[in-house]
């Protein structure tokens, strides 16, 4: 049996930053992800966000580029949720995403961080270089120093 450990911190927003994903709609995105992620071999540890972005915590295996895991996910939940919507193609995903590497000391700390999304966007506690998604763009991040966090 193979052994790995590739731990992925992992992002990507709406289209055009659409606040689509409300609570119910959140939640079903959620359930697609980790439904193909399953199909994928790939373990999720954990997936937070807000209206207009998603983010995942989660081991690729070896035999899956991160590239292809991504444009899975993101696959499966827009199918999903274009078919909650009924409407086909109204629901996208910007092409870029972001992903970070994790080492295993840092998994817990980034596990709580995607959990309390909603609460790190309302109160302007973001850790910038988790929520990038493309490298030409700044993060979103506070304007207010003192709730900046650094990569943990």
């Amino acid at each position: 049996m193979l052994y790995w450990r590739l731990h992925y911190h992992l992002v990507w927003t709406t289209l055009e930053r659409t606040p689509w994903l409300d609570e119910q709609m959140h939640l079903q995105v959620c359930r697609s992800v980790v439904a193909r992620a399953n199909r994928l071999g790939v373990i999720v540890h954990q997936i937070g966000g807000i209206e207009d972005h998603v983010h995942v915590v989660a081991s690729v295996p070896p035999s899956l580029t991160v590239a292809a895991c991504v444009g899975q996910l993101k696959g499966a939940s827009s199918h999903t949720a274009n078919e909650a919507l009924g409407m086909a193609s109204a629901f996208r995903w910007e092409s870029g995403y972001g992903a970070v590497s994790l080492g295993e000391r840092s998994l817990p700390n980034v596990i709580a961080y995607v959990g309390d999304q909603r609460r790190h966007h309302a109160g302007g506690a973001l850790i910038a270089f988790y929520e990038r998604t493309n490298v030409d763009a700044p993060p979103a991040m506070s304007t207010d120093p003192s709730k900046q966090q650094r990569p943990v």
